[in-house]
């Protein structure tokens, strides 16, 4: 069980991060303490009272204080991210002593252990702002969401930007391959199928396979072509915790895995070539996506078929206008990945688009 008694703390601006400071003379809480800091891949500092020199209370991410130490650290400096530990679920008491040393949350074991591994984890990988996440998806079959997808991941990584390009479609035939890279080492989506509860930011990022200094969570061709709700849920929450930027390539069905990743979007383009037929199909696709994210926004591929523009098709979608997706002719070549040409209309294309939206974010 854990309780709130102030605000959620986020980790200290100094101290070491991951780092967590465990006080207690309790053996068998420390014991417990210590194997919950390893399930979350931290190595702790522990101390039986304040720490002399108090410089590590001070910058400790993370302080877990056991209910026997509580009178031992009355006098110290009042911070966030004190988090008193016990195992009594029937002493009142300890909401008094909570208050006495200035706890943020009072937890009591077993029960409050995941609770305890998430937040350890979050101080051990130094969670700041999560990553944009940006959706692609097709409003009728071969709109070019893919190749959109790509290049949006390929130009944010050459902006510099920590980047993860997620394959959400598993009979489109792997993201890897579009980027040239079937062949690289690294685990695809089937590997993280037995996923549950949390999984650590940096050992997705370096399990998956860089491309263009990105990586990618793409489908093998084997025969899986689905994975549970949670495990993408786990998946795609502990991208987002690396910060920077994630593109999800979206297949136009929504199912229950879908609907995780939908949930987790800060917004989504739908892909739309410009004629009417397309229109009237991707009308039922943008019905099905808003129901579960609320920022969709239309990005129109050329050329136009007579009648129609950015702004009627806009009209007739009743969503925002991104922007119309440029032609690029360097596609045809099997070494060039979409957007690869820094200087081609794809690429600027891209480039305005994070310009936008990370104001947006900024703002």
């Amino acid at each position: 069980m854990a309780s709130t008694v102030t605000q959620e703390p986020p980790p200290a601006a100094s101290g070491r991060p991951g780092a967590p400071l465990i006080v207690t003379e309790d053996a068998v809480l420390l014991d417990d303490l210590l194997r919950l800091c390893a399930a979350a891949g931290a190595t702790p500092e522990v101390h039986h009272g304040i720490p002399e020199p108090r410089g590590s209370w001070e910058a400790a991410p993370l302080v877990l204080v056991g209910d026997d130490a509580a009178r031992r650290v009355r006098g110290a400096a009042r911070r966030r991210g004190v988090v008193l530990v016990g195992r009594d679920q029937d002493d009142s008491g300890v909401w008094r002593r909570a208050v006495e040393i200035g706890a943020d949350h009072v937890l009591v074991l077993p029960d409050g252990e995941q609770w305890l591994v998430d937040r350890i984890a979050d101080v051990a990988e130094g969670v700041g702002r999560p990553a944009l996440t940006v959706g692609v998806i097709g409003g009728r079959g071969g709109a070019g969401a893919s190749t959109l997808a790509c290049a949006l991941a390929v130009t944010s990584a050459r902006e510099g930007l920590r980047t993860l390009l997620v394959d959400a479609d598993p009979l489109g035939g792997g993201l890897d391959v579009v980027l040239g890279g079937e062949s690289a080492e690294g685990l695809r989506w089937p590997a993280f199928a037995a996923s549950r509860g949390r999984v650590g930011g940096g050992a997705l990022e370096e399990s998956l396979p860089r491309l263009h200094d990105l990586r990618v969570l793409s489908w093998d061709r084997g025969d899986c072509i689905a994975v549970p709700p949670q495990a993408v849920r786990a998946v795609l929450a502990a991208a987002r915790r690396r910060g920077g930027t994630v593109v999800v390539d979206l297949p136009r069905r929504i199912d229950d895995g879908v609907a995780e990743v939908l949930a987790q979007l800060d917004l989504c383009l739908l892909v739309v070539p410009a004629e009417l037929r397309a229109v009237a199909a991707a009308a039922r696709v943008a019905s099905a996506v808003s129901m579960v994210l609320g920022d969709l926004r239309l990005a129109v591929r050329g050329p136009y078929a007579s009648g129609l523009d950015g702004g009627e098709m806009a009209r007739l979608l009743g969503l925002p206008l991104a922007g119309e997706v440029p032609n690029e002719p360097a596609l045809r070549r099997r070494d060039a990945p979409p957007g690869a040409a820094a200087r081609g209309p794809l690429a600027r294309f891209c480039r305005d688009f994070w310009e936008r939206a990370l104001m947006e974010v900024g703002a």
